[in-house]
Parts: C-alpha cells; sequence; structure tokens
C-alpha cells in the first residue's frame, strides 16, 4: 500500500480542518500510519508460517490457522484507515467543488483573485459545514466499528500463547503456538489506544463546531432582534415629529 499517497491527499485537507482536526491528522499518520508499517508489519511478519501445531496431518495446520486468525491484524488496521479516512476525502472534494465554482465564475467575468482564491482558507460554514459534520459523526461510527470488530473477531485483545484446535481434517485436540504473543498484544492494545484517542478528538471536534454554530446563530439571532427593535424606535420617531410647539400626527393636527 501507497501510504504516502494518502498522506498527500489527506494534507490537503489538513489546510482547512480546525486545531482539532489538524492534531487528529497527526495522530493518524505519526502514531498509527508510521506505526504500522515500520514496526508492527515486522512484527507480525508471516504469521502464518511462525504458527506451530503439534502434528504431521496434512491441512491441520492451515485450517487451525484461519479457524483463530479469518484475517490478518495488519490487514485489518489497514482496511480501518482506509475506512476512517474516507470521510475526510469527502470534505477535500467539497472544497474542491467550491473553487471550481469560483474559478467557472471568474471565466464568465467575475472580479475575482485566483492567487489569493489558491491559498485562501475555506470557513466551514454552510453547506461544508454539513460535509464537514457528517465525516466526523462517520469516522467516529467505523473507529467504534472496528474495536468492536477487533474485539469479535479475535475474542478479546490479548494474544493468547496457546491455542487449541478440534476442526477437521486435524486428528484430535491440537496444540498451536503463537509467536512473540506479548509482543503482539502490546501492539494491539496500543493501536486500540490510538484509535481510542482518534476517536475522542473526533467527538470532541464535532461537539466544538456544533457549540460554535449554535453560538453563531444565538448571535445572529440577537442582532436581527436588536435591528428590528431600532427599526420600530427609528418608525416611531418619524411618526411623532415636534416642531415649533405643533406635533404631527398621521391623522390629527394638534396646535400647542
Amino acid at each position: 500500500m501507497n501510504w504516502g499517497t494518502l498522506q498527500a491527499i489527506l494534507g490537503g485537507v489538513n489546510k482547512h480542518s480546525t486545531s482539532i482536526g489538524k492534531i487528529w491528522l497527526t495522530v493518524l499518520f505519526i502514531f498509527r500510519v508510521m506505526i504500522l508499517v515500520v514496526a508492527a508489519e515486522t512484527v507480525w511478519g508471516d504469521e502464518q508460517q511462525d504458527f506451530t501445531c503439534n502434528t504431521l496431518q496434512p491441512g491441520c495446520k492451515n485450517v487451525c490457522y484461519d479457524a483463530y486468525f479469518p484475517i490478518s491484524h495488519i490487514r485489518l488496521w489497514a482496511l480501518q484507515l482506509i475506512f476512517v479516512s474516507t470521510p475526510a476525502l469527502l470534505v477535500a472534494m467539497h472544497v474542491a467543488y467550491r473553487r471550481h465554482e469560483k474559478k467557472r465564475k471568474f471565466r464568465h467575468g467575475e472580479k475575482i483573485d485566483i492567487e489569493n482564491l489558491k491559498s485562501q482558507k475555506v470557513h466551514i460554514e454552510g453547506p461544508l459545514w454539513w460535509t464537514y459534520t457528517s465525516s466526523l459523526f462517520f469516522r467516529i461510527i467505523f473507529e467504534s466499528s472496528f474495536m468492536y470488530l477487533f474485539y469479535f473477531v479475535y475474542e478479546g485483545y490479548q494474544m493468547p500463547r496457546l491455542v487449541k484446535c478440534t476442526d477437521f481434517p486435524c486428528p484430535n485436540t491440537v496444540d498451536c503456538f503463537i509467536s512473540r504473543p506479548t509482543e503482539k498484544t502490546v501492539f494491539t492494545i496500543f493501536m486500540l489506544a490510538v484509535s481510542g484517542v482518534c476517536m475522542l478528538l473526533n467527538v470532541l471536534e464535532l461537539s466544538y463546531l456544533m457549540l460554535k454554530s449554535c453560538i453563531r446563530k444565538a448571535s445572529s439571532f440577537s442582532v436581527c432582534k436588536r435591528s428590528k427593535s431600532s427599526n420600530k424606535r427609528s418608525s416611531c420617531t418619524k411618526r411623532f415629529v415636534p416642531w415649533r410647539g405643533i406635533q404631527v400626527n398621521p391623522s390629527t393636527i394638534m396646535i400647542l
């Protein structure tokens, strides 16, 4: 897998993210992608070759390995990263679409500074707000789903030293041994902990955007209310204009 391509794509999203979103992207690449590429693949290596059983029955070892490892940890983590990163790509596509629309307006005669447009920070508001918050929501769903999937597939987060297998074609109960169980347990817990941190950052960012939106709407409502009140007083002042002892009323005129 070419992780550099993924980093280049998400790097564009980073320019339009909040501060919490930038922290999330940093944690994603340093503590997940780099650990997965540099360390985890070395620790797991060729799992099936290192998986040994105390039998020479043909096919028994393969069946036992498939029963305990229906999918490799490495591949499941890679799949998780792809799912978690995909919603962020929707934000990048939305930003690209908005810039394309502005360039199209420029071609049709509207005055727009193209150089400023390239470096301009896109504010998270309007339709982009919905796209961004939806991407955060799906990230949280994917993170929690994969954390449960790990627990369900491997029956816990701890890697056992010994597993017993009775599947056909094994002649009887066969003992199978997993290499580096302690090291694999440490990496599994570490990756799941980082996944939990990423999920927490997503929850915080979603809460921040929702709170900011509520404050903006409340402020807008307050300004609108003050504006209406000011217009009402202005209207009353225009209707009753004192001038040289004469009070002017639309219906009657009284001379004091």
